[in-house]
């Protein structure tokens, strides 16, 4: 059995952060658990730029802003181990893990972080009828075969799903060669960022379908193409709207989902919108002593804003450690989706950040424009801002200040708990 104070399993953006975090408040004995041969997650192979712009101010490569955090973590002497792959964790936060040099593995913390990131959705999570050829790939694998194997998967790509993966690749296969016929939106706004949509689709004149799907999937061996279709206002294909699309390679970029299988085991209480863990404003979940952040909360638009969320968790992680494991005991209310929102982040908070305030994420169920967000509980409205367009594809950040709670009635909040809604 391993003993340590702070296990942190994942050692992507959001687990280095949280580590971090952890040691610049007072924790010594820190493991870092990460299945892949390297540190990093998922930024090794995100090549392009755009990152750190909020947390570094100046914009670097995927691999520069994963690398940054590795040679913080290296110089604070936190250990890690690679290739080691968590298999079960238990409520009193005893880890079983196992890797090809040491075996089987028992690590017994005294707190523990949740920083598995998240997985892409594929063609089974979406039913998409026809052969099974060839071809088909979910865009983050491509995106792995392209920039860390040097493969490239074919000569004619459509992309189905505007996420910014599947934005990302639509630009990455064009600069390397592969004719992209087009991307194709079920839903009748994208799913990605607008500079996304700009810088790789608009700069490389590629077609964004919105309200199409790809309705079969043509080829024996080898894909050889898709047929598409509009859909209507309930998402279902229009007859008669069928165009086929010859190519070689269909790209899914069709959702993400938070790796909650660990979470789920361990008995944590996860949101059925998000599927990732509920937490509160400190990220600890329903399991005292377990933390979560980043990805495996829900997924978020930018690693700037994953590292600033694992840095919360991982201070309080430490705050956790230096109390004896002692929870705050401070009384926990709802946060509820009102009208326009899909859901909310943390899905709980305590008396105690009434007085120093916190962050709340949200990301609306449509497309509203001029539309107001209000926060409020009961009748009593606390805070409201104006926002001139709010999109599903963008994660809104609410910054609730003590002002702005400071006249909020404790019993209220404890019946009617704090309400995120839209005006429009």
């Amino acid at each position: 059995m391993h003993n340590v104070d702070l296990a942190v399993i994942g050692g992507g953006p959001a687990g280095l952060a949280a580590a971090l975090a952890a040691r610049r408040n007072g924790v010594d004995n820190i493991l870092i658990i990460e299945r892949d041969k390297e540190l990093g997650g998922i930024l090794q192979q995100c090549i392009h730029n755009g990152f750190g712009l909020h947390y570094f101010g100046e914009e670097l490569t995927g691999p520069e802003y994963a690398e940054r955090f590795i040679e913080m973590v290296r110089e604070e002497n936190i250990p890690y181990k690679t290739n080691t792959m968590v298999l079960d964790i238990q409520a009193d936060r005893t880890i079983t893990a196992v890797n090809s040099r040491e075996g089987l593995l028992k690590i017994r913390a005294q707190a523990v972080i949740l920083a598995m990131g998240c997985r892409e959705r594929t063609r089974g999570a979406i039913n998409i009828p026809g052969d099974r050829p060839a071809g088909i790939f979910t865009a983050g694998c491509a995106q792995r075969f392209v920039n860390m194997e040097g493969y490239l998967p074919g000569k004619k790509a459509v992309i189905l799903g505007s996420g910014d993966i599947g934005l990302i690749m639509a630009r990455r296969l064009t600069l390397e060669g592969v004719e992209v016929k087009m991307v194709c939106e079920l839903m009748p706004y994208s799913g990605g960022l607008t500079r996304n949509i700009v810088q790789c689709l608009e700069d490389f004149n590629i077609p964004l379908k919105l309200s199409h799907t790809v309705v079969n999937i043509h080829g024996k061996d080898r894909l050889e193409g898709v047929t598409i279709a509009a859909v209507d206002e309930n998402l279902q294909p229009i007859e008669g709207s069928e165009e086929y699309v010859e190519c070689d390679t269909l790209l899914l970029s069709v959702g993400l989902i938070p790796e909650n299988e660990l979470s789920r085991g361990v008995g944590i209480a996860l949101d059925p919108v998000t599927s990732g863990p509920v937490v509160d404003e400190t990220m600890a979940t329903s399991v005292e002593g377990i933390y979560a952040c980043g990805n495996v909360v829900h997924v978020h638009d930018l690693v700037d804003y994953v590292t600033r969320e694992s840095e919360t968790a991982g201070y309080h992680a430490a705050e956790f450690i230096k109390n004896n494991n002692g929870a705050s005991g401070s009384e926990v209310h709802r946060t509820i989706p009102g009208k326009g929102v899909r859901y909310i982040v943390p899905q709980r908070i305590s008396n105690n950040s009434l007085l120093k305030g916190f962050k709340i994420f949200f990301r609306s169920d449509k497309v509203y424009v001029n539309a107001r967000i209000a926060v409020r509980c009961g009748r009593q409205v606390l805070h409201s801002v104006k926002r001139q367009k709010i999109s599903p594809g963008e994660m809104e950040i609410l910054d609730l200040k003590p002002s702005h709670l400071e006249n909020i009635e404790v019993s209220s909040l404890a019946e009617n708990g704090l309400t995120i809604e839209l005006e429009y």
